[in-house]
């Protein structure tokens, strides 16, 4: 019964089909470290950044130090490629914020994205 659909992947016909959501695994792995802005502002900073035998350098000093570490290829592939000091770009801003917020409850921290506006205000 021909129900309109091409189902040749199902008998092995065409092999250049995969599933949507299957990633292909980075061969160099990257790593990002942020600070806080020494500019009165907010935003996070690129304080290294870099891949291979740097990006084992990077996790391998987070480690020692007890820096906690979120890995996440797609943010971490986004920030190696800002400059050095450089804040954080706008389009990683959620991410960021999301692992910042994560990070501040780990650490007994208040929260800073927490903040709640009182009426009238």
């Amino acid at each position: 019964m021909d129900d309109g659909f091409d189902d040749e992947y199902k008998k092995g016909g065409n092999s250049d089909l995969s599933g949507l959501n299957i990633r292909k695994i980075p061969t160099r792995k990257t790593a990002v470290a942020l600070k806080e802005s020494n500019e009165g502002k907010n935003i996070p900073r690129i304080a290294a950044a870099g891949r291979g035998n740097l990006a084992e350098k990077i996790l391998e000093l987070a480690f020692e130090n007890g820096i906690k570490v979120r890995e996440d290829s797609d943010l971490a592939e986004m920030l190696v490629a800002v400059e050095l000091d450089s804040p954080i770009p706008s389009e990683a801003f959620m991410a960021v914020g999301e692992i910042l917020s994560y990070l501040y409850k780990a650490n007994g921290q208040d929260n800073p994205f927490d903040t709640l506006i009182a009426d009238g205000e």
